[in-house]
């Protein structure tokens, strides 16, 4: 074959390089193809928000939940002992690792935000009260950010605290321990709704290592 038919025929450096960037490109993508985990966890977000934000009513924000806390949460769901007919289906199947890798996920989702609305003071102050009535703040601490597996209720949605104290102080819903349903059970609806609009507008965290404003 003379040169000059082989030269035309070979590909140019430009056609190379391009050849290449397709391929390792090709291979980034199956790289970063969501996995089995990342499927599943998109899917949970879909109900309670991206980042683990609910704007969805009635469902909790998952954001900064201590991981202990989620963990109890899962296994009552896979075990169908709480939760809605959709949450136990997805929990079904889900081994003690799966429980323990979705929990520090979990954990590692920002907190929620203060809602939008303006708290009411005469509500805040009493939920305040009750608050420290009860010492609420020595399981779940002071701030109310949660530990171990007491969940963080700051800045979670009203609604949804109000379900969920609702169903503790009538028994109808399971906790780690009984505390929750003595500590609620002889509250007045008017005093959970205080208690969960106390919770649900609590001030923001400070940043560490920034001088509080004066």
């Amino acid at each position: 074959m003379p040169v000059a038919a082989a030269r035309r025929r070979r590909p140019g450096r430009a056609a190379r390089i391009a050849s290449l960037v397709l391929a390792a490109c090709a291979a980034k993508a199956v790289l970063a193809a969501p996995g089995p985990f990342e499927q599943r966890f998109a899917t949970c977000l879909a109900c309670h928000g991206a980042s683990g934000q609910s704007q969805t009513p009635l469902t909790p924000s998952l954001g900064g939940q201590p991981a202990f806390f989620a963990m109890t949460q899962l296994f009552l769901l896979r075990d169908g002992r709480r939760g809605e007919p959709v949450m136990i289906e997805q929990a079904k199947g889900m081994s003690n690792d799966d429980l323990r890798a979705f929990a520090d996920a979990i954990s590692k989702l920002p907190p929620p935000l203060p809602p939008t609305d303006k708290a009411d003071p005469l509500r805040f102050e009493r939920g305040r009260a009750l608050a420290a009535q009860h010492r609420c703040g020595v399981c779940h601490n002071p701030d109310f950010s949660g530990r171990e597996q007491m969940p963080r209720l700051a800045n979670q949605r009203e609604d949804y605290l109000l379900k969920a104290m609702r169903e503790f102080a009538s028994g109808k819903r399971l906790g780690y321990g009984a505390a929750m349903t003595q500590e609620l059970s002889g509250l007045s609806d008017t005093d959970l709704t205080d208690l969960a609009h106390f919770f649900a507008h609590q001030p923001p965290a400070k940043a560490a290592g920034r001088p509080a404003a004066r």
